[in-house]
């Protein structure tokens, strides 16, 4: 059974927050939890599908080695999310391999568990059936950006995900609160390192973002979000606030989404290369 400390861990999340005491108690009786180091597997590709879990604290990485032998990064995990969904897919072993960015806690259920628990929380299970809905739909948006996008709009929307998912707000913008390197931002977006980090360099230059080791920090939503939907900035975008900020209704569009960031993260703080072989159903059991 967790511990109490996991148990008001649980009540700052969405996904365990309509549940009573003796609801949550009946969830929780056969969780078992963990903690993961930074670099720690909670499981690798191709093992068997023991587990379903749910991320209290910290950050996951999901990836998964392609049959070219390439590393891509599928998504990040964040608290509150469910993961390791193989046995809702009806796959007896996991399809990725989940790392922990940073030290991590999480809550692992056995498998064989799973059509009891949906049966018996109704809530939880419908949301975790949402989840699988929006990793599809993400997972065919990841699948189209690749094969229809430019490498500089793809860059662009992952950037954008990550800060909508992971914002938190920072001196000079909004920061993605996890450790990022530039190689991760490349086994994202089906690029190369050399590529991520000109492209970081030269949108540096334009005041577009900030960036260091394992930091990204975003100082223009409205310059990124014209570069995603490729949109090209004015040749002297660093001195040129109408380019870093757009036109006035985008500049009123950036504000909202950054009071949204902040928002989002405030409430956090309070509360303590796709490859063409892999299906969007793969995707979804992450």
């Amino acid at each position: 059974m967790p511990s109490p400390l996991c148990h008001a861990l649980l009540r700052n999340l969405d996904l365990f927050r309509p549940l009573s005491d003796t609801q949550l108690d009946a969830a929780l009786k056969d969780a078992v939890p963990c903690r993961l180091e930074a670099g720690e597997a909670a499981y690798r590709q191709g093992a068997e599908g023991a587990h379903f879990f749910v991320l209290l604290h910290g950050c996951l990485k999901v990836t998964q080695i392609t049959s070219e032998g390439d590393q891509v990064v599928v998504r990040y995990v964040n608290p509150g999310d469910m993961f390791g969904l193989a046995c809702a897919m009806r796959q007896s072993c996991y399809p990725a391999s989940v790392l922990a960015v940073q030290e991590s806690v999480c809550l692992a259920w056995p498998a064989e568990a799973w059509e009891s628990f949906m049966a018996s929380h109704p809530q939880l299970g419908a949301i975790a059936l949402q989840t699988m809905g929006q990793r599809l739909q993400d997972a065919h948006i990841r699948i189209q950006e690749l094969s229809t996008d430019e490498v500089e709009q793809r860059v662009a929307r992952a950037i954008l995900r990550l800060v909508q998912q992971s914002g938190q707000p920072t001196h000079d913008g909004i920061g993605i609160s996890f450790p990022i390197t530039r190689q991760d931002v490349a086994e994202m977006t089906g690029t190369t390192l050399h590529t991520v980090s000109r492209l970081l360099s030269d949108w540096k230059q334009r005041g577009i973002v900030s960036s260091g080791r394992k930091r990204i920090v975003l100082r223009s939503p409205a310059a990124l979000t014209r570069l995603s939907e490729n949109a090209q900035p004015a040749m002297d975008c660093a001195s040129c606030l109408s380019c870093r900020s757009g036109s006035p209704a985008t500049d009123a569009d950036a504000a909202m989404k950054i009071k949204g960031v902040a928002r989002t993260a405030a409430d956090r703080a309070a509360a303590g290369h796709t490859a063409g072989d892999r299906t969007a159903a793969e995707l979804a059991a992450h």
